[in-house]
């Protein structure tokens, strides 16, 4: 992978549904990132498959001792210069969950990632002067209509080609 242009997936809220077109789009990331309810370890297992290198998740509100074994309940890392944070359970600009303003003032990340919620938002945040991103929900359970995912690069210390990726519909086949 070179260092310089590293393509990242990002999902959230799959609740233990993995399907083909996960996999499709996700197939040509270097790295795959999940904001929590993982749901199951398959879900983990699907995604070190499409991977040579990294996965990095954390644990939601819904996942158990198993997955919770597996991942953590907030990572910090930075690629390029760029230093991420991310949590399950974040709130929103404006109204973010108990706790999570403290750990934005103290850690001033470039990029916030969290899920939850289940609604897609992407935007900046000058309280803390970084990126909220919340991927929306990957899976079929929740009150989301449309599933769906985000990809972007990282390329000489900048996140560009960031898109939202439609899964379709919420309900199953």
């Amino acid at each position: 992978m070179p260092l310089d242009n590293v393509h990242i997936g990002l999902l959230s809220d799959t609740h233990g549904y993995w399907d083909d077109r996960m996999s499709h789009h996700l197939s040509d990331c270097d790295e795959i990132w999940h904001a929590g309810d993982i749901g199951n370890l398959d879900v983990i297992d699907a995604m070190q498959e499409l991977v040579d290198t990294t996965v990095r998740a954390v644990f939601g509100n819904i996942d158990n001792a198993i997955v919770r074994s597996e991942t953590k309940e907030i990572l910090q890392w930075e690629i390029q210069g760029i230093q991420f944070m991310m949590l399950h359970i974040g709130g929103r600009p404006g109204r973010y969950a108990s706790g999570v303003r403290q750990l934005l003032n103290q850690h001033r990340p470039d990029v916030f990632i969290c899920g939850h919620s289940h609604l897609l938002r992407i935007e900046r945040d000058p309280s803390f002067g970084g990126l909220y991103c919340n991927p929306g929900a990957a899976g079929v359970h929740g009150f989301h209509r449309m599933r769906t995912l985000i990809k972007f690069r990282i390329a000489r210390g900048e996140l560009v080609d960031l898109r939202v990726i439609e899964l379709g519909q919420r309900t199953k086949k």
